[in-house]
């Protein structure tokens, strides 16, 4: 029997469990709370509680015939919390383990002042967060080629999709359209996460891979694009240098790069949102309230 593991079943983890629904495999994913458990079950995902400390004896059962994990959990001071369990080897809890996939983040990269940067470009990633996911990256390898299990790590862009996207922020009044010279960003529709993840998994690649979309632009154009598909005037513009921002939102513009997809797409993969109009539009005629 194939089955998958996801630790941290969230908003991506769901698109790939979405994204392998008709493979019939095993799906099962953890959560934090007996409520979100039960949206993984509506979803087809068997649910297990996951503190990020210690696995219950149900969990430890189930990923002794795991063959497929995917960690989405981020690590935090004392790193990846699974692999604080897992020890030497990650085997010793999956011993039929055949792929390990890590959603890491474009983040690790760190700011190449508007630069284009591929899986082979220098990480000097700046905020903690990315620190650490690098960190975890290196471990992760480390593990895998312990225990001879190819990883991939997808490292992931700025996430949206149904629920979370420019459209919904416009109709709750939360958009702001923040203008800091020369700044993009990547973005990643959620569903193409699902997509990639299931493209490495059936060729069983490892590696990194940048999973990201064709067109870094700055925010303030995403924000006017989802103005125009529902007719109405964006907000106004505002300098980054005078918004108020939580220090979080302000670290992310300390980053500026251009995050390039080629290496997936050479192997084959093909990205259903390339660009955030592409996908805007999508969502504006179907499920952008999520």
């Amino acid at each position: 029997m194939t089955h998958l593991m996801i630790f941290g079943a969230g908003y991506s983890g769901k698109a790939i469990a979405a994204s392998m629904k008709d493979l019939g495999w095993r799906i099962a994913g953890t959560t934090r709370s007996e409520d979100k458990a039960s949206s993984l079950a509506s979803k087809g995902i068997v649910p297990f509680l996951f503190d990020g400390v210690a696995l219950s004896e149900a969990l430890r059962g189930e990923l002794q015939t795991v063959t497929h994990l995917v960690q989405s959990i981020a690590p935090g001071r004392d790193g990846d919390p699974l692999l604080r369990i897992a020890g030497n080897s990650v085997r010793s809890l999956m011993p039929k383990l055949e792929w390990i996939g890590y959603l890491s983040t474009v983040g690790v990269y760190g700011d190449h002042e508007g630069a284009w940067v591929d899986e082979e470009s220098e990480c000097k990633p700046v905020s903690s967060r990315s620190r650490e996911r690098l960190e975890a990256e290196s471990a992760w390898t480390d593990l895998g080629n312990t225990d001879g299990v190819p990883v991939a790590q997808l490292r992931l862009s700025g996430i949206y999709g149904p629920g979370r996207n420019a459209l919904r922020n416009m109709s709750e009044g939360t958009a702001r359209r923040l203008v800091k010279k020369d700044q993009v960003f990547n973005r990643i529709r959620v569903e193409d996460i699902g997509a990639a993840t299931r493209f490495l998994v059936e060729r069983k690649l490892g590696g990194k891979y940048n999973v990201t979309d064709h067109e870094p632009a700055p925010p303030q154009d995403v924000v006017a694009e989802a103005a125009r598909l529902m007719g109405v005037e964006p907000p106004p513009e505002q300098p980054f240098e005078t918004a108020e921002l939580s220090p979080m939102a302000r670290s992310f513009y300390g980053e500026n790069k251009r995050v390039s997809n080629r290496k997936i797409r050479d192997l084959g993969f093909e990205f259903q949102f390339p660009d955030y109009r592409v996908s805007l539009a999508e969502l504006w005629s179907g499920n952008w309230r999520g």
